[in-house]
């Protein structure tokens, strides 16, 4: 048997490579034009928090479903559950209020960072429990590789969208939107464990919030960086023409 620190290196390392996976695209894209120190710090706050909520998801609501799954017994905490999530929901709201980011109007960077760091997290605990309880054969890697790659791609959209509602001049109904959002997002996660083919679904539904996201972190780009961008994009294309011909 697999000691538990060989399990939480293994955890980690994976999770974090599913992190830094999840920083490529949209905000490399837009990369020295967004206020990237503001986004750095709340990667920092991200791992903290989604310490705390990873650790809370993974003992009341990912073991109790495990078990409900594998052996039929229920514990009909579904109330606490919510709670759970209404929480960091509104964390994360708090987070993306704070003065070093409202004054720049990075909302939706920020969650960005904020939620890859958080789903880092998430996926890094329940990577552990995977591996804890089903070893490792070839389909639970694959279903673990895709559970690295996707779980904080899929935090950082709705906390970057999150972001984005809260600069269209939305408050509470944002967070309400993530809960939601969130809830059927760490539902579907969990249900993955026991059915793998569940991420037919969620890897669709994430694709698309994806050519979204490019929306919502241009409207965290400031008006003159806009201009400057659309410069070099277009020196950029014409250069790669230039190349073609």
């Amino acid at each position: 048997m697999v000691s538990e620190a060989v399990l939480f290196q293994v955890a980690s390392i994976t999770a974090l490579v599913g992190m830094s996976l999840g920083w490529r695209g949209v905000m490399t894209r837009f990369s020295g034009f967004y206020d990237l120190p503001t986004a750095w710090n709340q990667i920092f706050w991200g791992i903290l928090i989604g310490g705390i909520y990873a650790s809370l998801t993974d003992s009341y609501i990912f073991v109790p479903y495990i078990t409900a799954g594998l052996t039929g017994v229920t514990s009909g905490n579904s109330i606490s559950n919510l709670v759970i999530i209404l929480a960091i929901s509104v964390t994360i709201h708090m987070m993306l209020r704070r003065t070093r980011v409202r004054k720049t109007g990075s909302q939706p960077t920020s969650g960005w960072a904020l939620g890859l760091a958080i789903g880092g997290m998430t996926a890094m605990y329940l990577i552990f429990r995977v591996i804890q309880i089903y070893g490792f054969t070839l389909p639970i890697v694959a279903n673990l590789v895709i559970l690295a790659v996707v779980t904080p791609r899929c935090e950082a959209l709705i906390c970057s969208y999150h972001g984005y509602r809260m600069l269209e001049g939305e408050r509470w109904r944002a967070v309400f939107r993530s809960f939601f959002i969130r809830t059927i997002f760490i539902s579907a996660l969990y249900f993955t464990v026991l059915q793998p083919l569940v991420w037919i679904f969620i890897i669709p539904l994430a694709l698309l919030a994806e050519r979204n996201a490019e929306k919502w972190v241009w409207a965290a780009v400031p008006k003159p960086a806009r201009r400057r961008l659309r410069r070099i994009w277009a020196e950029n294309a014409r250069a790669a023409a230039n190349e073609e011909e």
